[in-house]
């Protein structure tokens, strides 16, 4: 190989002779290596750029992923939160304890959250933030409100034509 090469190894470490490279490293003939899976020797090198392992293949990036996909879900449950999904957008709302908060989920199409805020204006009750994100043909609504959302009104809600799925989250009150 030409002096000065740059090694890049992101498939397995073992792949790489170590003493070979150590005295390609050391003599120039290698101008860098950079690996996500450096042993101990080589990641005091000088000329080795190690980067975080980001293989999902790994015990603990299974294990990782457990946790984090458990974590999301119970966002979702909780909070209405939607974090690295394929078939929704993404929505980030901070909630508040105090909150009720709405979900919906509709087509993605004109009008649609003027008729959900239509039915809430009805009967008074406040909106305090709101989300609408749309991804693709589906369109998923994070909403606050200042008060409890009587059954009539999430019926309401679910009623509109092009709203698939409507849900309330109460506020989690903590004992004091």
């Amino acid at each position: 190989m030409k002096r000065g090469v740059r090694l890049l190894n992101f498939a397995r470490g073992p792949l790489v002779n170590e003493n070979a490279l150590l005295a390609a490293l050391n003599e120039g003939k290698c101008a860098s290596y950079v690996t996500d899976f450096a042993s101990p020797v080589l990641v005091r090198h000088e000329r080795v750029l190690p980067v975080p392992h980001l293989g999902a293949s790994t015990p603990e990036a299974e294990d990782n992923c457990a946790v984090m996909a458990a974590q999301q879900v119970r966002d979702f449950l909780e909070h209405g939160i939607v974090t690295n999904s394929v078939n929704f957008p993404e929505v980030q709302l901070r909630h508040r304890p105090d909150a009720y908060r709405i979900q919906v989920v509709n087509r993605n199409e004109p009008r649609m959250i003027s008729q959900l805020t239509t039915v809430l204006a009805e009967i008074e009750l406040n909106i305090d933030n709101l989300v609408n994100k749309g991804r693709g043909a589906i369109a998923y609504n994070v909403i606050d409100v200042s008060g409890p959302v009587p059954r009539p009104v999430l019926a309401a809600l679910r009623a509109i034509d092009g709203v698939t799925r409507v849900r309330s989250i109460a506020p989690i009150l903590t004992q004091s």
